[in-house]
């Protein structure tokens, strides 16, 4: 009600560049707000969960409102709001835009949860092909998975990928094999694949 009051005094006074931002640190509370309001008013909306707390709960509380907002189409520009480092709120409001698919640039990683049949290093394989991967402008997906069991089959979406074995990962593309390398080239290998397919 608020925010549609200050619209109309606006608009009385013919100004109309307008952006709405109805932030707020709960969840539910803005998405509704949101709902609200894009149902009412034309203007650009911006959205961000204001308050949102430390860099785990704040992006969580992020990903949750935004997502949610975003998938039904509504909002112009988004901001992050994190207890931290500003560049921090930024790579996780690409990431939020990336898994939407409203952002198509950059490598998308893939990685699953570590289990019984893992034998290589996988968290450590993760976070360090994420790191090096991280300038690629080119969208292609990019799988680390535990094991050759399962690997390239549940990641066959992926553009390329590692799935761990016993001291021997497997390159795949695809979701097919195409070569075998020791574990601790194993990243090596994958960053240039990928980067080939940048070229």
């Amino acid at each position: 009600e608020s925010a549609l009051r200050h619209v109309k005094i606006l608009e009385e006074y013919d100004f109309n560049d307008i952006v709405i931002s109805l932030k707020s640190s709960d969840v539910l509370s803005s998405i509704q707000a949101y709902k609200l309001i894009s149902e009412k008013v034309d203007y650009p909306l911006h959205l961000g969960i204001t308050e949102a707390g430390t860099p785990l709960y704040g992006t969580i509380k992020s990903s949750v409102g935004l997502g949610i907002l975003l998938y039904e189409g509504i909002g112009d520009t988004i901001r992050v709001s994190l207890t931290g480092d500003p560049i921090e709120e930024v790579k996780v409001g690409i990431q939020i835009l990336k898994s939407l698919k409203l952002r198509k640039t950059g490598v998308n990683i893939i990685s699953c949860p570590t289990c019984g049949r893992t034998q290589i290093d996988l968290i450590k394989m993760a976070v360090e092909v994420e790191e090096r991967l991280k300038h690629v402008k080119k969208p292609i997906k990019v799988a680390v998975m535990g094991c050759v069991v399962n690997g390239p089959g549940e990641a066959r979406e992926a553009d390329i990928g590692i799935a761990g074995g016993n001291k021997k990962v497997a390159i795949f593309k695809k979701g097919n094999i195409v070569k075998t390398v020791p574990e601790e080239l194993a990243v090596d290998e994958l960053v240039n694949e990928v980067l080939k397919m940048t070229d």
